[in-house]
């Protein structure tokens, strides 16, 4: 909690606590900077947390504490509002920064450079790191949001090396992450979720991603590095989404699709690749005449 002003307004601008953008959240009074600016004082005259960072630890982890409110531990340098429930389990990293009324489940890890707003509920063995999650937000069990992308070149020698995943994951508000979804943080820019999105279980967000405000993942999308989606979109189950192309507001795409190609009007789409839903129909149409003629002359 020992943590100067500088730094304060430092990683509040990088995590766009302190600017209002398309992926930012807008937090209320509670959270702004002089509410953390006093939030180290307020904990150690309630007794929250000890003012000596080597007091009252039996965990084994020096660097750690106990938080006062379910258990879990944090790191000294952490921001925790006081009306933070942890559970049992859990594990806070230094540098995180965590808002009024958050809930962190057992077994989840709140990973270095990370933000969570105010009243989101983080799920069991969820791992964060390296991301801005917006207001009452719900992550549910085995979520893992900020890990490197799948980026990767091949050298002169023809060995495959990393491409450096430098930046960060930005979600906005009341957004709903499912089970064992992944998003990636970005490596040109960040990897962005927009307000009100619901995504659905075992979803895969590649690095550099942007999707905007309230779309609707459904189970097994998959969405390739540097898309980029509008507002309004669904995406049925399994869809597939191919790198760096791009799909318009208001699209609607059926389950099993693969986009290939930028959409870009709005509309229902269905097929692989997809097109129109109108146009799918008719190949499916003569899919199926030209199948029954062949089985019928042989």
């Amino acid at each position: 909690m020992l943590v100067s002003s500088r730094r304060v307004f430092g990683a509040l601008e990088a995590y766009g606590l302190i600017t209002k953008r398309v992926w930012a959240v807008e937090h209320p009074p509670s959270c702004v900077p002089c509410r953390l600016m006093s939030l180290k004082a307020s904990c150690v005259s309630s007794g929250t947390i000890a003012d000596d960072p080597k007091d009252g630890n039996a965990t084994g982890m020096p660097e750690f504490k106990k938080w006062h409110n379910g258990g879990g531990l944090f790191h000294p340098s952490a921001f925790v509002d006081p009306t933070v429930h942890i559970e049992a389990g859990a594990i806070i990293h230094e540098n995180s920064i965590l808002a009024m009324n958050v809930h962190i489940g057992s077994g989840a890890v709140v990973g270095p450079s990370a933000s969570i707003g105010q009243s989101t509920k983080i799920g069991y063995n969820v791992v964060l790191s390296n991301c801005f999650i917006g207001a009452s937000c719900i992550i549910h069990n085995g979520a893992c949001i900020g890990q490197d992308g799948f980026g990767f070149f091949v050298d002169g020698e023809g060995c495959v090396q990393k491409k450096p995943q430098l930046l960060h994951v930005r979600i906005g508000d009341h957004v709903e992450i499912g089970a064992n979804t992944c998003i990636d943080r970005g490596s040109w820019r960040d990897t962005v979720v927009g307000d009100h999105t619901k995504i659905d279980n075992l979803v895969q967000i590649g690095h550099n991603v942007v999707i905007g405000n309230c779309c609707m993942l459904c189970g097994q999308v998959g969405i390739a590095g540097s898309a980029t989606i509008g507002d309004y979109v669904t995406l049925g189950g399994r869809v597939a989404v191919r790198d760096h192309v791009s799909i318009a507001s208001k699209v609607r795409l059926a389950a099993n699709s693969s986009v290939t190609k930028d959409i870009k009007e709005s509309g229902d789409y269905g097929g692989f690749p997809a097109v129109p839903i109108h146009e799918w129909h008719r190949q499916v149409a003569k899919m199926r005449t030209l199948s029954k003629n062949v089985v019928a002359k042989g």
